[in-house]
């Protein structure tokens, strides 16, 4: 594999502290060994590939997953738990100066679309995931950002004054907020690994600690290389988003930008100290920042509190922004400074040059296909893209909007590209203020 950050990224490193970990115990998937023949074989067991394989195996698809390192290693077992409205960068007036106003609704309706896929997965598997909130409340962190709100506000939600926000249970260095009724937090690790078991049970099959290192192109269809072995398949689905390899396939280079984000829990806070600091809402909520905070308290009421902002990855590097974390949630939540942090995690979220998500075919390889770019909304956008994907290798429509479909372009400097991070987030900062 050739991949953009070192090897520390990829290693056990940024995942150690996970919380998710703790809260239900890992399947026991096999590795591969030997050759296998399949109709799909899916890289990646993630929201993307595992929603992807369930679709695949209700239609009576034989279906491998394969993923290199073990069951929930990568961002869909250890990311926020945010099933949301989200999955582009881009705002509406962005996408209609690009897209027209029908491109831009069509979108905007493909991301209600996605949340309301996971409620149906949710429900229609039984999967118990510790839902909760009533939608997802954006907090203004400066007064020129509330005005912000106050233009963009619409009858689809409601508008909260600064004054509003105690009495709602969201005291804190706001200045306002906008909630919009769409959206709910979950355990991502539970939904995951339910998702994987109504997989199985319709037959398709799981591999742990099994990295494919090449996929190569033949006259029926691809041929997967492994450590241990090969899969044959008449349709392959790459769904590894920000943790992708360069050459995994070769395609794949320079189309999708990891960043890092970083999340910490604290133990379970008291009535008194939630009344203290006079959070007392399971609402799940982000700020205004362009490098956002996004914050929840959980069923079990420990709170959960993370960022985006990282730029590199090493030991030196990983412990300077789980302090800078630590320190942006005691200022933002005074009454819980001395509140106990148990668990604190990095990991990647993924970007695209467009800045809009995509699922479609890797041209040149017929039967390839790839769905990445969810912008640190993977739970909802991630599970759309792989019924997306699902629907593409059975030969159907996707139903998705045609803005999503379109082959996403390399960034500037290949390999180098992460250099291109640090002035853009030098220039997010400055916007914060």
């Amino acid at each position: 594999m050739k991949r953009i950050y070192p090897a520390y990224t990829y290693g056990p490193g940024p995942r150690d502290g996970c919380w998710w970990d703790e809260t239900c115990p890992s399947p026991e998937w096999p590795e591969l060994n030997g050759d296998q023949r399949v109709d799909v074989a899916i890289i990646g067991g993630g929201f993307t590939g595992t929603s992807a394989a369930l679709h695949l195996a209700k239609a009576g698809a034989s279906v491998a997953v394969l993923e290199a390192e073990t069951p929930g290693w990568g961002a869909s077992g250890r990311n926020g738990g945010f099933c949301c409205l989200g999955g582009s960068k881009l705002g509406h007036s962005a996408l209609a100066r690009r897209f027209g106003q029908d491109g831009a609704a069509a979108y905007e309706q493909a991301e209600h679309d996605a949340v309301a896929l996971v409620v149906a997965l949710l429900e229609e598997n039984q999967i118990a995931a510790d839902t909760h909130s009533v939608g997802e409340t954006q907090l203004a962190h400066s007064s020129r950002a509330m005005a912000k709100l106050r233009r963009s506000a619409d009858q689809n939600g409601t508008l909260h004054e600064q004054e509003d926000l105690p009495g709602l249970g969201l005291n804190g260095p706001f200045f306002g907020g906008y909630t919009t009724p769409v959206g709910f937090g979950l355990n991502p690790r539970k939904y995951l690994f339910g998702l994987a078991q109504s997989a199985a049970e319709l037959g398709a099959v799981f591999y742990q600690n099994s990295p494919v290192r090449k996929v190569e192109k033949t006259s029926s269809g691809s041929e997967l290389e492994m450590p241990e072995g090969r899969v044959r398949a008449d349709q392959v689905l790459i769904c590894t988003n920000g943790y992708s390899s360069e050459d995994v396939p070769d395609w794949m280079s320079g189309r999708y930008m990891p960043a890092q984000s970083t999340v910490l829990v604290t133990r379970p806070l008291t009535e008194p100290e939630k009344a203290a600091q006079g959070w007392t809402s399971d609402q799940m909520c982000y700020d205004t920042r362009h490098l956002l905070h996004y914050f929840r308290l959980m069923p079990d009421g420990r709170f959960l509190f993370g960022m985006r902002g990282g730029l590199r990855s090493s030991e030196a590097s990983e412990k300077a922004i789980r302090d800078l974390v630590q320190r942006d949630f005691r200022g933002m939540f005074p009454a819980w400074s001395e509140v106990e942090i148990t668990h604190i995690w990095s990991g990647m979220v993924c970007l695209s040059r467009s800045l809009l998500p995509y699922a479609g075919p890797v041209p040149g390889h017929p039967g390839l296909f790839a769905g990445f770019a969810f912008h640190g909304n993977g739970v909802a956008m991630g599970s759309y893209c792989g019924r997306a994907l699902a629907r593409l290798a059975l030969g159907q429509a996707t139903g998705l909007p045609k803005l999503m479909t379109q082959t996403p372009a390399r960034f500037p400097l290949g390999r180098m590209r992460r250099a291109l991070l640090p002035p853009a987030y030098a220039a997010m900062a400055v916007a914060d203020w």
